[in-house]
């Protein structure tokens, strides 16, 4: 089980909230059987970052600022993992210097960085998404499916978050 902020659409709206998700298929997410599989570590020359991916995936197109890469399963385009950084701007400036939005991290890489999880379940598309902030520069790692094939890569998707990497 991992805590998790939520985001959930019902009729129109979006409601957030933080909860303990208890997902069926997500249970055994640490326990994650890797041994079938052989892996290829995608690494970002440009921020940094790296992670694995099965080796049968396929990379797409990366784009000319190498910010990140994309990748699809070959069973399913529909199914790809998304990472990508980018150089945060400086805070702007308000009339409230005092008024501070706090994001409480709910998620910690094996690499000890702490970063927020979110799993946005949809009514078409699924999601997995980690964030993580070092100084200036904001990393996202992304995991998503059709939603009604979702629980198929959960433990997947988590087991890749755990492993995403960021230079120290």
């Amino acid at each position: 089980m991992s805590s998790a902020a939520v985001k959930t659409r019902s009729l129109g709206r979006t409601i957030y909230t933080n909860a303990l998700l208890i997902m069926l298929w997500g249970c055994a997410a640490s326990s994650f059987n890797t041994s079938g599989l052989t892996w290829k570590t995608y690494t970002n020359s440009r921020y940094g970052f790296e992670f694995p991916y099965p080796s049968n995936w396929t990379s797409l197109p990366a784009p000319d600022n190498d910010d990140g890469i994309a990748v699809v399963s070959p069973e399913k385009s529909s199914v790809e993992i998304r990472s990508w950084a980018s150089n945060r701007l400086p805070a702007p400036l308000t009339k409230n210097q005092d008024a501070k939005i706090t994001i409480i991290p709910n998620f910690q890489t094996d690499q000890g960085v702490s970063g927020v999880l979110v799993v946005e379940v949809d009514q078409q598309v699924s999601s997995m998404t980690l964030t993580l902030t070092q100084g200036q520069i904001k990393y996202y790692w992304q995991g998503r499916s059709q939603s009604q094939e979702f629980q198929n890569y959960y433990s997947l998707f988590y087991y890749i978050s755990q492993q995403y990497r960021i230079p120290r």
